[in-house]
C-alpha cells in the first residue's frame, strides 16, 4: 500500500470516530420538550403517539405504578405495548427485550433501572414520560437513539430543575414545542387553594428568565480553549 493511500485511510478513520460524552450525544440527537402538567401527561402522550404508530418506541417512566397504568391506557387505544419493571422476573424482562428487538412489540414501557439491564435495538423514538431521578440516566437512554432517532420529553413544573441540569450538561437546549390543538386542564382541587402562593404551573412562565441567567454563566468551548492556551503561555 502506498504512503498516500495509508494517509487517506488514517484520515477516514479519524473522521469516522464518534464521541459519546454528554455534549456530543446531546448535539447529535434531535430532542424536543413539551411542557405539560402531570395530570395531563397521559392524554398528551396518546396524542403524540397517534402519528408514530409505525415506529419502535421506548417509553421511560419513573415509577412501576405509572408503567402499568400507561400500559392499560395505551392498550385501550389499541397500541401494541408492554410494561416491564422491577416487579417482573428476569425471564419476563428478557422476553420483552426479544419481542421488541424482533419488532413484534411497538412500545416498550420501562424504568431507567430496568432499561440499563437491557440490550435494545431498533429504537426510533425515545419518549421520557418523566425525566429520570439522576441526570446522567437521561443520557444513558439518549444514546439508544443517537444519530438514528429522536427524543421527546414531557416536562412538568417539578422537572424544570432537572431539565436545566441536563441542558447544562450537554451545552444545548431542547427545542420547546406546543402540541397543536391540545387543551391544558386544571387539576381538580381537594382543598381550598392558598391564594397567597402562585399555582405551581405558573412557575413555567419564569423558565425563560432563569434559563437566560444560567446561559449567561456559560463559557463557550472556544473561549475555554483560548483561556487554557493563555495560561500555558504564562507558565512557560
Amino acid at each position: 500500500m502506498s504512503e498516500e493511500n495509508t494517509t487517506l485511510n488514517e484520515e477516514n478513520t479519524s473522521k469516522a470516530k464518534k464521541y459519546y460524552d454528554y455534549i456530543s450525544v446531546g448535539n447529535r440527537t434531535p430532542q424536543v420538550a413539551y411542557f405539560v402538567q402531570q395530570h395531563d401527561k397521559a392524554r398528551m402522550l396518546v396524542n403524540l403517539l397517534e402519528p408514530l404508530k409505525a415506529k419502535q418506541i421506548l417509553l421511560i417512566v419513573k415509577s412501576k405504578k405509572n408503567a402499568d397504568i400507561l400500559q392499560d391506557i395505551l392498550k385501550g387505544k389499541e397500541f401494541i405495548c408492554l410494561s416491564v419493571h422491577g416487579n417482573h422476573r428476569i425471564s419476563q424482562i428478557d422476553e420483552a427485550q426479544n419481542v421488541f428487538n424482533a419488532k413484534d412489540l411497538q412500545i416498550l414501557i420501562t424504568t431507567t433501572k430496568i432499561f440499563a439491564s437491557m440490550e435494545l435495538t431498533g429504537v426510533e423514538t425515545l419518549i421520557n414520560y418523566d425525566l429520570p431521578f439522576e441526570a446522567p440516566e437521561y443520557f444513558t437512554c439518549l444514546r439508544t437513539v443517537d444519530e438514528t432517532g429522536n427524543a421527546i420529553s414531557l416536562i412538568d413544573p417539578q422537572d424544570e430543575g432537572q431539565l436545566e441540569t441536563i441542558q447544562l450538561m450537554m451545552k444545548c437546549e431542547m427545542k420547546e414545542i406546543e402540541l397543536e390543538g391540545f387543551e391544558h386542564t386544571n387539576c381538580a382541587q381537594t382543598q381550598v387553594k392558598d391564594k397567597s402562593k402562585k399555582p405551581r404551573h405558573k412557575k413555567v412562565a419564569m423558565r425563560a428568565k432563569r434559563r437566560a441567567d444560567i446561559k449567561s454563566k456559560w463559557i463557550p468551548v472556544d473561549k475555554q480553549e483560548k483561556n487554557i492556551e493563555e495560561n500555558q503561555e504564562k507558565e512557560k
